[in-house]
């Protein structure tokens, strides 16, 4: 399932499709509509990324005295007088609809002209073994706008240096996602409910 707090749940994933469709978040639930749109607010056909759109009665009505974030999260609907959320994060859709994670809109980094998910660069990065942590965030590059920051923790008896990881990345990602710069930490730093806490990374 995939939802948030400003609508509640929004997707589910029928049992049926869990082997099909590991991945996936499923597709919308009854009363509710989704879909996803570009940079400019046009609607995308099944196959593309965009950001997701949920309209239906479980969006709420806003954020209690803040009308500057609700305005920002809350846009006219395709009927007079109705307002959808737009969610702040990123999908894909298959051809049948089915919606894909990619990452938060905010966390997308920009790069080479082209967007990348750090969610895809992670979880390449877990698959070099001995890596138990890894974050990856987007630094300022005067070349290349946003250069990719990889920051790794290893475990116990583990050891890279930063070329190997490089190479090890351009076997399994494209080129303009392959980390320019990799730090290795002792740890990395954590929210209250312990997720890693990337705004203090740089």
């Amino acid at each position: 399932m995939y939802g948030l707090t400003e609508c509640k749940r929004v997707t589910y994933l029928p049992p049926d499709q869990l082997d099909i469709r590991p991945t996936s978040v499923g597709r919308g639930m009854p009363n509710e509509e989704v879909w996803l749109v570009d940079e400019h607010g046009a609607r995308l056909p099944n196959g593309s990324v965009g950001e997701l759109v949920i309209r239906g009665s479980n969006v709420m009505r806003g954020y209690w005295e803040k009308p500057d974030q609700t305005a920002h999260r809350l846009k006219p609907g395709p009927y007079p007088g109705e307002l959808v959320l737009y969610s702040g994060d990123i999908f894909r859709t298959d051809e049948e609809g089915y919606l894909y994670f990619v990452a938060r809109k905010d966390d997308i980094i920009k790069s080479r002209g082209e967007k990348v998910s750090p969610k895809e660069v992670e979880n390449a990065l877990y698959g070099l073994e001995g890596v138990r942590d890894a974050a990856v965030i987007g630094v300022p590059d005067p070349v290349l706008g946003e250069a990719i920051k990889a920051f790794l923790v290893l475990r116990p008896g583990y050891s890279y240096s930063e070329r190997e990881v490089v190479r090890f990345c351009l076997e399994k990602l494209e080129s303009f996602m392959v980390p320019k710069h990799v730090s290795f930490v002792a740890e990395l730093p954590t929210t209250d409910t312990g997720k890693i806490k990337k705004t203090v990374l740089e």
